[in-house]
Order: structure tokens, then sequence, then C-alpha cells
């Protein structure tokens, strides 16, 4: 009876001949040896498929399938049912793991069976050309360190680099991946929260993550802002904001104006919008009179939605609603 690995490493790979030896290098060097590798061809046009032909040729840990191009999520669903272990690690073929990634992540699962997937810190590269942006996003995705802060910023962005993900086989298998035009990692953490199941983060910079130009969730409509939004939205009209058709907004800059818009199709309108801006107050926007947040504060009648760019001004609301005895996650969310 062949042996099953702890953890399998999912690895979808297309065209990916210049970055894939890295990949693969880093893998073979993890600390903890007891893991598989699905190496999953999309149908790719370069060489590839060779490069990973040859490690499989000294390490048979490396599992090789190519098929005809499809796509990434089909190719995930795929390279799951390839997977033998009790735990499926992603990777990416552009990115590298540090060496005991395999063993810190599959110890916090086992250390936790109330854990479901752990995700790591990350470190993006090269860091030569990283703008400002990409930076405070790194900041922000490091910051996230616990299952509650998690939760608290599920509707901001993704807050587990997909490519940083273990999740155990049999809960990935009840969740599977998904196309629904947006991104499935974001789709797949968001399915898990909405199940009630623990999402955690080993606080340690496990893999680097390569950002280029041709990077998919760059080039591909399925990454777009306006596909976040989407995904955001109908996650909040199935959970958070399931049991009524009316909530109150807080912002309407771009961020809150397009969040409206994407509810508005899910059958969600906004019965008070919160605006600080003056010349906003007392006004109508969307079919909704736009209040300051301190009359609001005074009678909250509905569930409240935070869509207010910005890490600060959203630590700053986030005090003032906890000053006023409301609950994340119950009363209100932060949705940027």
């Amino acid at each position: 009876m062949p042996h099953r690995p702890r953890t399998s490493i999912l690895l979808p790979v297309f065209n990916a001949v210049e970055t894939l030896p890295t990949c693969l290098r880093s893998i073979q060097r993890q600390t903890d040896p007891d893991w598989e590798c699905i190496v999953i061809d999309d149908g790719s046009s370069d060489r590839g498929f060779d490069v990973a032909r040859e490690f499989s040729a000294t390490d048979a840990r490396f599992r090789l399938f190519d098929r005809r191009h499809r796509g990434l999520v089909p190719t995930l669903m795929d390279g799951v049912d390839h997977c033998r272990g009790r735990f499926v690690a992603r990777m990416d073929a552009d990115d590298w793991m540090h060496r005991d990634r395999i063993a810190a992540q599959s110890a916090a699962l086992e250390g936790n069976p109330a854990l479901a997937a752990v995700g790591s810190r990350v470190r993006i590269f090269p860091r030569r050309d990283l703008r400002d942006g990409m930076r405070a996003y790194e900041h922000w995705l490091n910051s996230i360190d616990s299952p509650p802060k998690i939760r608290a910023e599920a509707f901001v962005e993704c807050p587990i680099a997909h490519p940083s993900l273990m999740i155990r086989s049999e809960v990935l298998r009840a969740h599977p991946y998904r196309d629904c035009g947006w991104a499935e990692d974001y789709d797949l953490v968001l399915r898990l929260l909405a199940a009630g199941l623990e999402l955690d983060v080993v606080p340690r910079r496990l893999l680097a993550w390569r950002d280029r130009p041709e990077r998919l969730s760059r080039t591909s409509e399925t990454y777009s802002i306006q596909r976040f939004t989407a995904c955001k939205a109908a996650h909040l009209a199935s959970s958070f904001l399931s049991n009524s058709n009316g909530y109150a907004l807080w912002g309407y800059g771009g961020t809150g104006r397009s969040l409206q818009h994407a509810l508005r199709q899910r059958g969600k309108r906004p019965s008070t919008i919160l605006e600080l801006h003056p010349g906003r107050i007392g006004n109508t926007i969307a079919g909704a009179p736009v209040v300051h947040p301190d009359e609001w504060l005074r009678s909250p009648q509905q569930r409240l939605v935070v869509s207010v760019a910005g890490a600060t001004a959203r630590a700053e609301i986030r005090a003032a609603l906890d000053r006023a005895g409301l609950c994340d996650g119950i009363d209100y969310v932060c949705a940027a």
C-alpha cells in the first residue's frame, strides 16, 4: 500500500518555465520530508513540464499530471482529486517557500484540531520595484495574526495570501474551489468563514510572493477590483445582511459607492448613509437620507457596513463603534 504523505502541495503550472525551478527547489528542501507535490500542468506551451519531469525523475514525491488548457479553477479541482495528504498546501509556480513552511503549518493544524486552515506571513518580491500601495498591502496582510483578526478583516481584502494557505483535505473537499467569475481564493476564504470554520495565520514569513506585471491577478478580469467588490457583495448579502434588505452604510466615497451598487444588484439597499462631509449631511443619496454618524449612533436600527478606505480611518471608526457598544461582525462589518 503506497505511503500516504501528511501534506500534499498543490501546484498548478501554466507557462512558468522561468520561475518553476526555484519554486520546486524550495519545495524539495523542506525540513519536513513527509510531503508530495502534485504538479498539474494546465496545457503549457513552454518547457515547464519538462523541468518538473527532471525533478520527478530523482524525487518520487513530485507527482506530475498534464492536461489540455482549461484555466486555473478546473486545474485546481483536478489537482485536489490527486492529493492524498491529510493537509493540502497551495503553492504557485512563480513563488518560493521558506524551508520550514510545511513543518510549521502542519504543526499548527495538528496542534489545534479546531483550525480548518492556516496561512502565513509573506514577503513580496522583487523589492526594487515595489510601489507604496503594495508595501502597504503587505504590511496590512502581515498584521493579521489571529482568527478574530481574520474575521474582522475578511471583507476588507482577502486576509490570507492564497499561495500561503494550508487546509485540511476534508475541509477543502467539502468546500471545493468554484468558478463564479471572481477570485477563487477569496471566495473560498469567505465561504469557510461563513460556515463557521476557524482560520489562523502562522506568524512567520513562510512565503516569498512574486509580484510581476504578467501575474494573473493583474491581467485577468476575474481579479479586478470590480469583481472583488462583486464577491464581497455576494457574501455580505448571503451572510451578514441575509436577514434584511436594508442596511446602514458608513462612507460614500469611491469605495462605498461601488459596494452600494454591487449590493443593490443583490437586492440590498441602504436605508441610511453615514457621512462626515458637511455638504452631504441632510441630503439624499441613492434614495437614503445622509446623516452624521453621531446622529445614527444615538439609535442604531440596522446592521452597519463600514466602507471607508484607509486602515487608520477604519481603526478610528471601529473604536467609535466599540465605544457605542456595537460588536464587530454582529452589528457592523468593515468592507473596504
